[in-house]
């Protein structure tokens, strides 16, 4: 680049300079003192000065109309004056006066420049002569309108002449008479249509200008400011006398009047609601509700003057509306001005301010009868200046609010900027037309000018959108970034919207998120350590797998348990059996193939689903994982562990729920363990089990209310003594359910439909229920009965509610509870100690009585018996059955009646099914047998006509035992109360 050229181009731009500086100020500048020299030294364009008042004499007319001759009789009695208030009368107004030549030969014209007189009519005051007569419709003879008034021309006069006129008026008229040359009461005319054509013109180009400015910025209090502007000019029109025309159109002369009201309510109404509208938030700064109040209704009473009242009487009540409307506005200025320092309401007071005091003047005219204040010229003059003040109230305004717009702007750039969510602007091509810096960050660029939306995003990224922009309901999406160029991808989360043909939209970075999300869908699905299914994810799998089987698809479930993994984690810690759980995941996956799937349903128990496998393929694929999982050892740094599994396998069939398969193969995987490792227990559709299980379900079904289902009844099992047989009649209530077809369910199916479904506590309420019912129905026939047995579920004591129910009922029976004896197993016992001694204090509280039911059946614990205060212990019949088969058997059944004798507890032992077990118990010293070998459960009705449980042996090698060898003259019960109640609070 040469240096000429960079010198010619700074010349350039210093010439450029100094053009707009002259242009912005010196030219403005230069203008205004030349506007100011006119004004002050300059000739003016209509130098009139010729103009004379002339004293007349006036008279108002009463009631009786005059003639001219009797008019001039009275008036000739009144003294002369130079002006005359009509005081609103509409009465004709008689005046006489005194014309003289004009001089210079010039024609002699008077002038009457009212603005409120309606018609006048004149005559030679010396021969009755009519002269001419006008209203503001037309004129006659040498009477005419002009001006705002009216002109009589009189020619050359040689000599004085005396006039008589009678001239009608509405409203504040004030009648002043003028005598003028021709020639300068002709210039005096041009003037005043110059000056009303200049008061029309300046108010509705700057009117217009505000219009056009409104509807541009669609800003509509510029609207209310151009109507405020047009109503300022009739305003001031009105008070110059200059309202009779409009646009140099004649307004017809029976119009004026209403037009006039008409106006000067439009003018305040407008007054006030630019006042409101301009100072709303300053308004409510201020909180003078009730004063605004006061200042609407002025505005109504205004309007409806203006519509329903005459002129004459419009005007007093408008003038007292006014004023009171006014003060308020006045004050609330103050206010504000006072407490905001605003040059807006500065601006805006000082235009109401001229506006008020110039153009409702006749309010100072009518109390003081005056008009001297204010002149025509001024009244053009005020309203010109009153608008010119409004107009820099609402330029204040605009510039404050450009100053806030401005700032604004800044501020949003200076937040779009630092914004943290990427924002952008594309055109309706998709390309990149601005972006901040975020975006620019997230997408690992410097710049995006010019690249498209899909230079960036996924394939069909710029397709989605486009439909989420033409959807218009203010939705999201989510998109992916490309990853190239060495970046990761990314997720983000896209809001965007539709805008002068130009997309705008907001860009999020939701990776972490989304990762966060598929990691809890993941783990919604699938186990944290083994990264498996989990139940819900096996579920998931079984419910989807199931949905096609109708198409001929096979389907199998496999339950797999770890055998003794237990001892992994009790002897080595939870760590290494968390490897060994790995270790066995993998070898269990890596043989399994497409549409199997793995899930974890306990710490060690998992659930295959064998998706189009066949029975056949799936039990030998089983037969492989557990030799798989049992052969090599699990290395676990140093150590080495041996884990075998046992398998269930099931084939599923249509509508089979997943909750259903699972039990079902549970058992089928407990049926293995129970068996030879290696051989998975195998069920297919044909299998007696479904059948059992559907059995199950039903009887389920039945439990689904809170009433105990229809074939419930009770049988009982007698109890007998081993050391007074024939001496008591001691029994146990069993539960059994009759079907419809006759058909008998034990009380274990009952038991266990009742606890799936959860309603046991049904079940042992309405047990308990019934046996005390029946008790003390027939206390009489069971005079020999010292006790009788009742089991409760381990879910019914752990079931808040129905404690508080059982206690209610042991309650309404009094002594008959004194012969229950409650049963609690032994794990129910153990589950919660605290709670079950609570239970039993309570139970024992009301005189029934408890025994520990199935004790040796689970893991034993010699040291709870002595945290609890049973009565007797029932020992667990697997012990008993086969109590001579096994020598171990027998010393642990010794043990137990031992340890119950020393714990001051009775002993009762359940499945003797034959008369050599009932001599070994003998022997041993236990208290009580029940079984078979005595009885089988009986009908209530067969008890009630026996006397003792020996009654019913029907064994004859049992029943000559019991009555040869047991049966002593001198035998009692050990459960009698009279005998043992202190020690063994049995009655």
């Amino acid at each position: 680049m040469s240096r000429a050229f960079l010198r010619n181009r700074a010349a350039g731009l210093t010439i450029d300079s100094l053009l707009y500086g002259l242009s912005l100020y010196a030219v403005p500048i230069l203008i205004g003192i030349a506007s100011l020299y006119a004004i002050v030294a300059l000739d003016s364009q209509y130098p009139f000065d010729g103009q004379r008042p002339i004293p007349f004499r006036v008279l108002e007319q009463a009631a009786v109309p005059l003639t001219p001759a009797d008019a001039l009789g009275l008036l000739e009695r009144t003294a002369p004056v130079h002006q005359h208030d009509t005081k609103l009368s509409e009465s004709p107004f008689w005046l006489s006066f005194t014309a003289s030549p004009a001089g210079g030969g010039e024609a002699t014209i008077v002038e009457l420049p009212s603005r409120h007189g309606t018609e006048i009519e004149c005559w030679n005051a010396e021969r009755f002569s009519t002269i001419g007569r006008a209203d503001r419709g037309a004129g006659m003879g040498a009477v005419s309108m002009e001006k705002a008034g009216f002109a009589i021309e009189l020619g050359r006069l040689t000599a004085e002449t005396t006039l008589l006129c009678r001239a009608g008026h509405a409203g504040p008229a004030r009648i002043t008479v003028l005598q003028w040359p021709d020639s300068q009461f002709g210039l005096s005319v041009q003037k005043f249509h110059r000056n009303a054509g200049l008061l029309d013109g300046g108010l509705i180009v700057l009117a217009l200008f505000v219009l056009v400015t409104a509807i541009i910025n669609r800003e509509w209090m510029y609207v209310l400011f151009a109507a405020w502007l047009v109503a300022n000019l009739r305003l001031g029109a009105l008070s110059a006398g200059w309202d009779l025309q409009w646009l140099e159109k004649s307004i017809p002369q029976e119009w004026i009047p209403s037009i006039r009201q008409l106006t000067i309510a439009a003018y305040y109404t407008l007054t006030y609601a630019l006042f409101r509208r301009l100072f709303s938030e300053d308004l409510r700064t201020v909180r003078h509700t009730r004063l605004l109040g006061v200042a609407q209704w002025t505005c109504v009473l205004i309007i409806g003057y203006a519509v329903a009242l005459p002129f004459r009487h419009f005007l007093p009540a408008m003038w007292l509306t006014a004023a009171v409307g006014v003060m308020v506005i006045l004050y609330l200025l103050l206010r504000i001005l006072h407490e905001t320092r605003s040059k807006v309401a500065m601006w805006y007071g000082a235009s109401l301010g001229v506006a008020v005091f110039a153009n409702l003047y006749e309010v100072i005219s009518a109390a003081l009868g005056f008009k001297g204040l204010i002149g025509t010229v001024n009244s053009v003059t005020a309203a010109l200046a009153s608008s010119l003040l409004a107009a820099f109230a609402i330029a204040e305004q605009m510039r404050q609010e450009r100053e806030g717009r401005v700032k604004a702007q800044n501020e949003l750039h200076s937040t779009y900027e630092a914004m943290p969510i990427g924002l952008f602007t594309l055109s309706a091509q998709g390309q990149f037309i601005q972006a901040n810096p975020a975006l620019r960050k997230m997408l690992g660029v410097h710049r995006v000018q010019r690249d498209h939306w899909s230079d960036h995003f996924e394939l069909g990224a710029w397709d989605k959108l486009q439909k989420l922009v033409l959807s218009g309901d203010g939705q999201e999406m989510e998109i992916r970034s490309l990853g190239r160029r060495g970046r990761e991808m990314k997720w983000f989360m896209v809001k965007a919207t539709l805008a002068h043909e130009k997309i705008e939209g907001s860009l999020q970075d939701v990776t972490d998120k989304v990762m966060a999300t598929d990691r809890l869908r993941f783990l919604a699905e699938h186990d944290p350590l083994t990264g498996i299914l989990n139940r819900r994810g096996i579920e998931q799998e079984f419910d989807s797998a199931i949905g096609v089987l109708a198409d001929g698809n096979a389907l199998c479930l496999a339950y797999l348990d770890l055998d003794r993994f237990k001892l992994i984690n009790d002897l080595f810690g939870h760590m290494a059996g968390d490897e060994v759980l790995k270790q066995v995941c993998e070898r269990v996956r890596n043989m399994l193939t497409e549409g199997q799937s793995m899930g974890r349903v306990g710490g060690d128990e998992f659930v295959i689903v064998f998706r189009g496998t066949p029975i056949q393929s799936a039990a030998w694929i089983c037969r492989g994982i557990v030799d798989r999982i049992g052969t090599l050892p699990y290395q676990i740094g140093e150590r080495a562990f041996q884990v075998r599994g046992s398998i269930g396998l099931i084939e599923i069939s249509q509508h089979m729920r997943v909750k259903d398969a699972i039990s079902v193969a549970d058992r089928a995987c407990r049926e293995a363990k129970g068996g030879s490792h290696g051989n998975p227990v195998v069920y297919d559709r044909q299998s007696p089990v479904f059948r059992e299980r559907e059995d199950e379900l039903r009887l389920i079904e039945r439990f689904g209310t809170n009433v105990a289902p229809e074939g419930l009844f009770q049988v009982m099992q007698p109890i007998m003594s081993l050391a007074a047989p024939y001496d008591s009649l001691n029994f146990e209530v069993l539960l059994r359910m009759r079907e419809a077809d006759g058909s008998i369910t034990p009380a274990w199916k009952i038991i266990a439909a009742a606890e799936s479904n959860g309603r046991i506590a049904v079940i042992d309420r309405w047990v308990l229920t019934r046996t005390l019912e029946w008790l003390s129905l027939h206390q009489e026939l069971l005079k020999n009965t010292r006790f009788v047995c009742l089991n409760l579920s381990g879910g019914s004591l752990n079931d808040e509610r129905f404690i508080k129910d059982a206690f209610a009922i042991l309650s309404q029976y009094g002594r008959t509870v004194e012969r229950l004896c409650i049963e609690i197993t032994e794990s129910v016992a153990l589950h919660d100690l605290d709670n079950t001694r609570r239970f039993i204090d309570g139970v024992r509280s009301y005189g029934a009585k408890i025994a520990l039911d199935d004790f040796g059946a689970g893991y034993t614990s010699f040291s709870y018996l002595k945290e609890l205060p049973a009565d007797a212990l029932k020992i667990d019949g697997a012990f008993v059955r086969s109590l001579n088969a096994h020598p171990a058997n027998l010393a642990i059944v010794e043990a137990i009646v031992e340890l119950t004798r020393n714990l001051g507890m009775k002993s009762v032992a359940e499945w003797a099914e034959d008369r050599a077990t009932i001599e070994s118990l003998v022997r041993m010293g236990v208290d009580y047998v029940q079984g078979f070998a005595i009885a089988t459960p009986q009908e209530p009705s067969r008890l009630l006509l026996a006397e003792s449980s020996a009654s019913f042996i029907e064994d004859e090698s049992v029943a000559a035992y019991v009555r040869t060898t047991l049966a002593k003259p001198a035998s009692r019960d050990l459960l009698d109360a009279a005998a043992d109640a202190a020690r063994l609070n049995l009655h």
